[in-house]
């Protein structure tokens, strides 16, 4: 039996769709093919130095194989933190030119963002690098781009732009400074060289204005269309925007009410988008006598992040890298025989007393795939599924 609705209906609702259609499909992309990192780590830039990452890892490998024990890991887990130790202790490098590194003055600034671009440029060690740069707010901001660019100038005198590389925008106290930031990127590329849209940034979420502007309005959405696609992440900054809303200093932390608050406005606004979402960081460092606790700590800690959909957050001394990879692959290694089983289980239609959606299967191919790429899980240890299929899934929008 044929409906009653001519083709006219059909084809006039299409077009009076189709702004909408184009607006939706640019704006929500989905999830970005590739890697996300698990962590970035900052090191100041007066600290920053020939084979800083290797060190990093050796302190980290010490001090886990002298102290790890009292964690009481998985036999499993601890050996793939130790392999990751050895040979890839930091995923992902951010040279900091901004509170970890203070105000020393123009020309020592200059000096050490020439110098420091050249450094990386000769030990490009991590999978994923950068800077962070001063904010655009007046005070800093003539300063901030001019070591952007001078960084630039000694990176790419020296080698050529490395894969992964993405920059830090600190404290956005209005939307505007995010476009404006945009903008900046596309004179540098156009500067040196670089292919159109190459340079990309990520927002740090850690004032309450990139939250809620002045007007009551939703800024994070708005920060994420401003940045025209070049916006990779939003990061949570832990103790920035705890201050600013006037909480105590021994309250400050990333589990905090307010930071839960402001965290899940960045999620839902990156939802789709294509940007990643990063935690904070705690300032609660594994060393001395405070070093066990501390690690039992920043395990919590990770593995909250995790469990809340944050896959990567911000480590600031080698002693935590051991919990970090420890808590990761702890959180992907107990997910993965129930992950595999209900994909496989959907993959055959089997009815296994859960009804899985298409969104489902994608949030387990995702997960699957995460595991693999942080090291936590073998391939060989997905019976039945293969990396192919499980990309395949997660493109899937139907």
């Amino acid at each position: 039996m044929d409906g009653r609705l001519t083709g006219d209906v059909y084809a006039g609702i299409d077009a009076r769709l189709s702004e909408v259609d184009a607006r939706v499909e640019s704006r929500y992309p989905g999830e970005p093919a590739g890697r996300q990192p698990v962590h970035t780590v900052y090191v100041p830039a007066h600290r920053y130095v020939p084979g800083l990452v290797a060190r990093w890892g050796e302190q980290a490998r010490a001090v886990f194989d002298s102290d790890g024990a009292a964690l009481g890991l998985d036999p499993a887990v601890a050996e793939r933190v130790r392999r990751k130790l050895v040979t890839e202790p930091v995923e992902d490098l951010r040279i900091d030119f901004e509170d970890g590194y203070g105000s020393p003055g123009d020309s020592a600034e200059d000096d050490a963002a020439l110098a420091c671009g050249r450094v990386l440029a000769e030990n490009p060690a991590t999978p994923f690098s950068g800077i962070r740069f001063k904010s655009f707010e007046r005070a800093t901001r003539r300063r901030g781009i001019r070591t952007l660019d001078l960084f630039l100038s000694g990176l790419l005198e020296h080698g050529k732009l490395p894969a992964g590389f993405v920059v830090t925008l600190p404290k956005v106290t209005a939307v505007e400074q995010v476009g404006a930031a945009a903008e900046v990127l596309g004179h540098l590329e156009t500067a040196y060289s670089l292919p159109a849209r190459t340079l990309r940034f990520e927002v740090q979420i850690e004032t309450s204005q990139s939250i809620v502007d002045g007007d009551g309005r939703i800024a994070v959405a708005r920060i994420v269309q401003a940045a025209e696609g070049r916006c990779s992440g939003l990061h949570y900054g832990t103790y920035d925007y705890s201050a600013g809303l006037g909480i105590a200093a021994g309250y400050q932390s990333m589990e905090h009410p307010a930071a839960d608050f402001a965290k899940s406005f960045m999620q839902v606004s990156a939802a789709g988008t294509g940007v990643r979402l990063s935690d904070g960081s705690t300032n609660r460092l594994p060393v001395a006598q405070a070093l066990v606790p501390a690690w039992r700590e920043h395990l919590r800690l990770v593995r909250r992040s995790l469990e809340r959909g944050f896959y990567q957050g911000w480590d600031l001394h080698p002693h935590q890298l051991p919990t970090r990879f420890a808590a990761t692959y702890g959180f992907f290694r107990d997910g993965l025989a129930a992950a595999a089983g209900r994909l496989r289980d959907y993959a055959a239609r089997v009815d296994s007393g859960v009804l899985d959606e298409p969104a489902t299967a994608r949030a387990l191919a995702g997960f699957l795939l995460r595991g693999l790429d942080c090291g936590a899980v073998a391939g060989d240890e997905l019976t039945g599924l293969t990396r192919t299929q499980l990309e395949s899934y997660t493109r899937f929008r139907g």
